[in-house]
């Protein structure tokens, strides 16, 4: 049953890390506006995929995984 508590307590550590990252979010001007990222503009058809800001998240959350398991 120890193993269950941790597991809790440390998925409510990663949501209020991820409540402070989201609410800080809107205030990062360049995020989501990498230029990685695709925008397809057409009439009455937006279609827009972050990748460069996918890739970079998913560095940053590895980094971060990495060193929280060491």
């Amino acid at each position: 049953m120890g193993g269950i508590g941790r597991i809790l307590i440390y998925l409510g550590l990663l949501l209020v890390v991820l409540g402070v990252i989201f609410s800080f979010i809107g205030k990062i001007p360049w995020l989501g506006h990498l230029p990685g990222d695709i925008t397809i503009e057409r009439e009455r058809f937006t279609f827009y995929f972050p990748l460069a800001t996918c890739l970079i998240i998913s560095v940053i959350l590895t980094l971060v995984l990495y060193l929280f398991r060491r």
